[in-house]
């Protein structure tokens, strides 16, 4: 089906202008559809003139356009023709659409722990024509009347209000009635429904509520107060920043299950991935993470709700300021102070990876001409750079012209669209700098900088010379650290020097000159900047040693973080990079740091970067590590936690996979496992063929929960036998059965064993057959294409075939942008291996 072209959105822009939506949803008629009747009143700037409406039902049932009767069969693929329209229109549209389950449209959900089901709405970015009839692109804002009848027992909760309920004799179930909402994009409608479990607070005069499943209703009670803790909080200081107070009414989040992202800031009700419930007890770094997720929505009721994109190319004024403000809440409102460092050693390799890919882009992309390029860049740019580049803004700016612009920003735009020269207009209205001279620099560009610190001595053993050398195209405000070894060995700062370095010149730091040799100079100190660093041999070597003794978090995570670049450049051996963990991990403090560092060196350093050869003993070095982690008597819950996962996740030779059996039967060394980590254990035991089905059978039948389940089918996809292989490759590629949850967990245990000739086998049956099965979705196009591609096999015929396959011209957009980083990312490991 097409996917919306910016021309044909910028036509119907210029006729339509819609004064609201009335939805009204059928949740009664069973397991496959539901019934959809919107009506949508709209004016035409050309009487005459004709558009189209967008909708991809199940059946198209009737459709009156201001009392004219439509034929249905008009309907084109995902089109229907508008004809004749006059000044002031109604179109009234009855469907039945389908029930998703990957999570697109209205999914529906049944829980394996109770039988109940369970329903959300996610529209964005191009799913709500699988919902309502509508005009489906961001810049037609409009209010939303919903309404909707559903089984008596259900709760809903939708963008607006409930108003009335009613469950009259005459109604198959209980009829719901919300308030209108303020003007919003149609991506951003929803409504959640089942028999949910609810908490409610208030504060500040917003409601609150909060929901999930019901057989979830001890995890929701448990973190409730936490997660209102940090709304409040998140709320007070966006009140400060912000002259609009939050503008849609009540503010609820609900946790679903077998949701695609993170969350979605839906306004007036955030949904929100309920992994982020914590079934199994968190790290303090997932905690820290839930809270950064938590802003981030929150700021999104401003940026992209209040003052929405006008077209996709301008995603990133909506995903760079929720990201930035996201870290920057948690850090100042909440306990989560050193959020700044979980950036560091998370997002930042994100947005690396994506920045040195050959599909790299700007932060505001350019030439984004359909709906569907646009979807392909919801990646580590729009987000981890861009929320870098705002740093870099707010350092050159400063706090009170940033937020000034800002502000005016909101004012000029409030319930309806911008552009970048919107933003770019305001900003230099409240600064009065080039700020498209900056934005030129910043957020016209592609590509990751490098900052190289050249540092000479004199025969006095003082700096006669500091300079940053840069290696790229824009401009950077920074501060170099300067450490000194303390007589206990801990690195501590004596000075911060500030620089301006601009391209292609070298920059001197006039206040070194004279000063004594220190132990470390740091580049980016503080992470304020967008930029790759290489040290000086002196503050390498400091590094190799001392890492941990720094006191600072976030600079250990810059240095962390380079270490990581110098494993990706080829510059660091894997090796090197494990001898680095060993000596430093242990005596690290900060969770975030810890799960960062053993989570690379499992998903990218053994599993790609290494040739299959060595990695057992790789594997034994890092389970060997998680243990001693294990052993601190410092340790906290967070980190005893994180350690146990990579000691399990690890485990290597007879006597490690026999601890697991043990711990498995009485408890690990923190007590009793936990439900993901048993299954992490089993799904370990699986891939060496040491758990068999009727293992895998029996835990399930004592945990039947939602998680489970994808606990289980990853441990029988990564069983070694082959009719294991052969069942999982079917439920992927044939039946089209499994939800998007069930299949990312079955992709995810595939590679994990097998023979060589049977891996062989499937990676040349993968690239045969990835791109019929990409045409079923984006969301299956994303778990095949990223989940299951087949990175650990890191070698010339594999990089060949995968060539092939992404030169084919039967690749959808999104599986061909899928594809093309997985190619990328598979050439940069061969080049690691063959250092």
């Amino acid at each position: 089906m097409p996917a919306l072209q910016r021309t044909e959105a910028r036509i119907r822009a210029r006729l339509v202008q819609v004064r609201d939506y009335q939805v009204d949803l059928d949740l009664t008629r069973g397991e496959e559809v539901f019934g959809s009747t919107t009506v949508i009143r709209f004016d035409c700037t050309e009487p005459g003139a004709a558009t189209f409406l967008d909708l991809q039902p199940a059946a198209l049932h009737r459709v009156v356009l201001n009392g004219r009767e439509l034929d249905p069969a008009d309907l084109d693929g995902n089109r229907l023709a508008l004809t004749g329209l006059a000044a002031g229109n109604e179109l009234r549209v009855e469907a039945e659409m389908r029930y998703s389950r990957t999570g697109e449209g209205l999914h529906r959900f049944t829980d394996p722990a109770d039988g109940a089901v369970y329903l959300y709405a996610a529209c964005g970015p191009d799913s709500a024509p699988l919902v309502f009839g509508c005009f489906d692109q961001p810049d037609l804002k409009a209010p939303f009347r919903l309404a909707a009848t559903a089984p008596a027992d259900w709760t809903l909760v939708a963008n607006g209000p409930a108003e009335r309920t009613d469950s009259g004799e005459d109604t198959a179930g209980k009829r719901w009635e919300f308030a209108p909402t303020q003007p919003i994009s149609t991506y951003l409608f929803t409504v959640v429904a089942g028999p949910l479990h609810s908490r409610y607070a208030e504060h500040d005069g917003i409601p609150f509520g909060l929901h999930a499943r019901r057989s979830l209703a001890a995890d929701l009670d448990r973190e409730a107060e936490e997660i209102f803790e940090v709304t409040r909080a998140s709320f007070d200081r966006l009140h400060e920043l912000f002259d609009e107070r939050y503008p849609f009414g009540r503010y609820d989040q609900a946790f679903v299950p077998e949701f695609n992202w993170g969350a979605m800031e839906n306004p007036g009700c955030v949904v929100f991935n309920e992994e982020l419930l914590f079934h199994s007890a968190p790290t303090e770094a997932e905690r820290e993470l839930r809270a950064v997720v938590i802003a981030h929505e929150m700021a999104h009721m401003w940026f992209g709700n209040l003052v929405t994109m006008r077209w996709w190319d301008d995603l990133w004024l909506n995903e760079s300021f929720a990201e930035y403000l996201g870290y920057r809440i948690a850090a100042e409102s909440t306990r989560f102070t050193g959020s700044w460092t979980g950036f560091g050693v998370n997002r930042k390799g994100w947005g690396y990876d994506a920045d040195q890919r050959s599909t790299t882009h700007p932060i505001a992309a350019t030439g984004i001409e359909s709906l569907a390029e646009a979807m392909v860049n919801f990646d580590g740019i729009a987000y981890a750079k861009g929320a870098s580049a705002l740093r870099q803004l707010v350092a050159w700016l400063g706090d009170e012209a940033f937020f000034a612009g800002i502000n005016e920003h909101f004012a000029r735009h409030r319930f309806g669209n911008a552009e970048l020269a919107d933003f770019l207009d305001a900003l230099a209205t409240a600064s009065g700098r080039d700020v498209q001279g900056w934005a030129e620099r910043w957020l016209r560009t592609s590509g990751v900088d490098t900052l190289r610190l050249d540092v000479r001595y004199d025969e006095a053993d003082r700096v006669a010379a500091a300079e940053l050398v840069p290696d790229g195209t824009r401009p950077h405000r920074v501060g170099v650290g300067v450490y000194d070894r303390r007589s206990d060995g801990a690195l501590v700062l004596r000075d911060r020097f500030e620089a301006e370095v601009e391209p292609g010149c070298r920059t001197a730091l006039p206040k070194s000159a004279g000063t004594a040799r220190a132990a470390l100079l740091l580049p980016n100190h503080g992470d304020l900047t967008w930029a790759k660093i290489r040290l000086d041999e002196d503050s390498w070597r400091t590094v190799t040693t001392s890492l941990s003794r720094i006191e600072d978090p976030l600079a250990r995570a810059v240095l962390w973080e380079n270490a990581r670049d110098l494993v990706r450049d080829a510059e660091l051996a894997p090796a090197e990079y494990l001898d680095l963990a060993e000596s430093q991990l242990p005596a690290e403090d900060a969770d975030t740091v810890v799960d960062a560092v053993l989570t690379f060196a499992r998903t990218k350093l053994i599993a790609d970067y290494l040739a299959p050869a060595d990695r057992p003993a790789a594997a034994a070095r890092l389970a060997g590590l998680s243990r001693r982690l294990l052993a601190r008597p410092d340790a906290g819950d967070g980190l005893r936690i994180a350690a146990l996962r990579g000691a399990i996740e690890n485990a290597t030779g007879p006597e490690q996979l026999a601890e697991l059996e043990v711990w498995l039967t009485d408890g690990g060394p923190a007590g009793e496992l936990s439900t993901e980590l048993r299954w992490t254990a089993l799904a370990r035991l699986a891939a060496e063929g040491l758990a068999d089905e009727a293992r895998i059978a029996a835990e399930l039948a004592a945990d039947p929960s939602s998680s489970a389940h994808q606990g289980a089918a990853c441990a029988r996809a990564a069983r070694p036998a082959p009719e294991a292989k052969a069942a999982a490759w079917q439920q992927l590629f044939t039946d089209g059965a499994l939800s998007n949850h069930l299949m990312s967990a079955t992709a995810q245990g595939f590679w994990r064993s097998g023979a060589e000739q049977l891996q062989q086998d499937y990676v040349r049956r993968y690239f045969a057959e990835l791109p019929a099965a990409g045409q079923r979705g984006t969301t299956v196009a994303r778990v095949l294409g990223r989940v299951l591609f087949p990175a650990g096999r890191a070698e010339p015929e594999t990089v060949r075939l995968a060539e092939a396959c992404l030169a084919g011209e039967d690749l959808t957009p999104s599986l061909r942008r899928v594809l093309a980083d997985q190619v990328d990312d598979l050439r940069r490991a061969v080049r690691v291996r063959g250092r």
